[in-house]
């Protein structure tokens, strides 16, 4: 395979990754009505491993993990799965698909200022402007906020959106780490042991919750939902991305991430029904112009 197709395949599977983030972030506000947290996300977990058994066998061209790699895998499971996992769920049961879009338009944002500071790459004045343009679009969807009727679901919302965020930090840590791993493991290996310790860590909560849940509440809809949920959120977006970073640049694989608030905004309005109004959608497009001035490659470059 030449160099030319190699990179569209790393672009379609960072594309694909990302798109996929998005719809389930948005899908995941009718499952979060119907189970507790961490009951859905102990059940994601367990459905990816058994999807998956067979990608555990370390490969023969693989070397041995070392301790540092065993602490990276360990590392983007606790972020990447299990705190971005808790951050996302409980935030969009607070907030809109459509505000959870927004906020998370600032992962290429954070993620450059990740590599400045953890990998000391260097930062353009564009990319600070472009930070700036995240920060200021949520600050207007905040604004947007304070207009609503009812105090108490303002409340909700803004701590919706603060959860949200945390998901956003961990998301671009998990992007990070993701690309050292692909330089010592393979994209489904990587994805086999980052869910098998994500349902690990969320055994103890799940067990809880699953001995106090009547399964028979739910709808054959939100099972096949669910389905889907877990092997979008396990299987397919960790596959995909860790397949597309081997060929591409972690800098470089933080511009796909603009795929994931375009489908989560997109879901909410044309699946759930939400409603978009004029200070969200100028918030939107701030802080999407804010991506774009934070990855567009330079002509240096």
């Amino acid at each position: 395979m030449n160099p030319a197709t190699t990179r569209l395949r790393a672009y379609l599977c960072l594309a694909l990754s990302m798109s996929l983030v998005g719809s389930y972030v948005a899908l995941s506000k009718p499952l979060v009505a119907a189970l507790p947290v961490f009951l859905l996300a102990w059940l994601r977990f367990g459905i990816g491993g058994l999807a998956m058994p067979h990608w555990l066998k370390q490969p023969l061209s693989e070397p041995p993990m070392t301790r540092q790699t065993r602490q990276l895998v360990f590392l983007e499971s606790f972020l990447g799965n299990f705190l971005f996992t808790i951050c996302m769920l409980f935030g969009v049961s607070l907030t809109s698909a459509v505000s959870a879009g927004v906020i998370m338009s600032a992962i290429p944002a954070v993620v450059a200022l990740m590599s400045w500071v953890f990998l000391r790459e260097r930062i353009t004045a564009r990319v600070w402007i472009g930070v700036a343009c995240a920060a200021l679009g949520i600050a207007l969807l905040a604004l947007a906020k304070t207009g609503a009727p009812a105090e108490s679901s303002v409340s909700h919302a803004l701590w919706g959106d603060a959860l949200v965020f945390g998901a956003v930090l961990c998301e671009a840590a998990y992007a990070v780490i993701g690309k050292k791993l692909t330089g010592v493991l393979g994209p489904k290996r990587i994805t086999a042991l980052i869910n098998l310790w994500g349902f690990a860590l969320m055994t103890p909560m799940g067990l809880y919750y699953a001995l106090r849940f009547d399964f028979s509440a739910l709808s054959a809809g939100l099972w096949a939902l669910l389905l889907f949920y877990a092997l979008a959120a396990s299987v397919w977006t960790v596959w995909l991305w860790m397949t597309g970073l081997q060929s591409v640049p972690a800098a470089q694989g933080g511009v796909f991430t603009v795929m994931l608030p375009i489908a989560a905004g997109v879901v909410g309005v044309l699946v759930l029904g939400e409603s978009v109004s004029a200070l969200q959608m100028l918030a939107f497009a701030i802080a999407l112009l804010g991506v774009v001035l934070a990855t567009l490659p330079s002509r240096q470059a």
